[in-house]
């Protein structure tokens, strides 16, 4: 093997002792790029919450421990995956992955924030409140 004339091999010289290990995102998702089809949309604005009525994941061995970071994050109050991604510090495509993995052993639910269009109007609801006043 080179190494150059401080005794590193070429390319590692970037990393240090403290950056840690470095893992791979397909090594984290052991090669999946598209999440179990759940029939749920993992698009960024979906919201993700824990399922309280799961016996306790952390001891299940198929979860790695990426799948228990993203449970904790989304047990104490529910986050979409955009919000997920940024807080474990892994990419979009592998939280998907993950979701899914987790959507199907049933530990997390997925829901879709409301549209726009279906909520109710502000010039009703105003109103509803001055009618409201009035009596």
């Amino acid at each position: 093997m080179r190494t150059s004339e401080d005794g590193v091999p070429p390319g590692s010289q970037w990393y240090d002792a403290e950056a840690g290990p470095l893992v791979r995102p397909y090594a984290v998702t052991g090669g999946r790029t598209q999440a179990a089809p759940t029939g749920a949309r993992l698009d960024l604005i979906a919201l993700v919450a824990a399922d309280n009525g799961v016996a306790d994941p952390q001891g299940d061995a198929l979860l790695g421990p990426e799948h228990r970071a993203l449970l904790a994050l989304c047990r104490d109050e529910i986050q979409s995956v955009a919000e997920l991604a940024a807080d474990a510090d892994l990419p979009v495509g592998v939280v998907r992955v993950l979701l899914g993995d987790l959507l199907e052993a049933g530990c997390v639910r997925v829901s879709r924030p409301v549209p726009p269009a279906q909520l109710p109007d502000e010039r009703i609801l105003r109103e509803v409140i001055d009618g409201l006043r009035a009596l």
